[in-house]
């Protein structure tokens, strides 16, 4: 205990040199969006002289950004309910229902994992082309929904495997349907489960560049990776307006990761508390 008590003020410090670390490109994403741009390259690490709203005001007038906001919204949003709905279901009969096939489904679904799937782009695009989901956001749902699919069922398969079957069994002597048990008993259990498997997936989908590159070409179809590449001039950056619609970008990222954080990290640390 005593050895304990004296290294407690270390481990302490340790981790607020960490927390340091990970808040400090925030704070200065932050800081920079309400300077100009001399004042950038000339004090990049200093706080800004006055709050200046011109890089917000510049960029709401030269970007459709709330139309690049409102379709990364859609895209993850979207993509996240379905991800949840195909993999929890999935994970239910992976994780309750023992056949033959079960291992192989199982290891079907990892597979998603170790196949990078940018090496398929270009039959992927043919798809979506002769699908007429081209210039859509429903590609990037689509693909976005196959991505993280198997990592939910990776996740949410060992979740399972740790709930008490009692509850279900009481469920189906009461005369519940496997679809009730599913979604009146078994799913609230999820809930971190389900938050670690919603953030994940909600930040792959926010912060992705790719898909959106190849798929999308309308303006007004843009997500918020590929409509901030328009910022980047050829010979000359605003670099104020830059780190404004990134702080504007980073906001409901923020807002997500505060709402779900707790179960979040039970979600983490459960599997190897039980």
């Amino acid at each position: 205990m005593t050895g304990s008590h004296y290294s407690r003020p270390f481990q302490y410090l340790i981790v607020f040199i960490f927390t340091l670390i990970c808040l400090y490109p925030i704070v200065l994403m932050i800081m920079s969006s309400f300077k100009k741009n001399m004042e950038i390259f000339q004090n990049p690490f200093a706080l800004p002289r006055s709050f200046n709203l011109e890089p917000y005001m510049k960029l709401l007038e030269q970007l459709p950004f709330f139309t690049y906001l409102l379709n990364s919204l859609i895209v993850s949003t979207v993509s996240v309910l379905l991800i949840l709905f195909c993999g929890g279901l999935a994970s239910f009969y992976l994780a309750r229902f023992k056949f033959s096939w079960t291992g192989i489904l199982f290891f079907f679904f990892l597979l998603g994992l170790m196949i990078p799937i940018k090496l398929g782009i270009v039959p992927l695009f043919m798809l979506m082309r002769n699908l007429g989901l081209t210039n859509s956001l429903w590609s990037l749902i689509f693909m976005y929904t196959a991505t993280g699919i198997p990592i939910s069922i990776l996740i949410l398969t060992e979740f399972f495997k740790t709930l008490p079957k009692g509850l279900e069994e009481a469920a189906r002597i009461d005369g519940c349907s496997d679809w009730k048990i599913f979604w009146v008993i078994v799913l609230p259990l999820m809930r971190p489960a389900l938050a670690t498997v919603a953030i994940i997936n909600f930040i792959q989908a926010w912060n992705d560049f790719f898909f959106p590159l190849i798929f999308i070409q309308e303006e007004a179809k843009k997500t918020i990776p590929v409509g901030m590449l328009s910022l980047f001039g050829e010979y000359a950056t605003d670099w104020s307006m830059l780190f404004a619609g990134l702080t504007l970008s980073s906001l409901p990222m923020i807002i997500v990761f505060l709402l779900a954080s707790k179960q979040f990290m039970e979600g983490l640390t459960s599997g190897a508390v039980k």
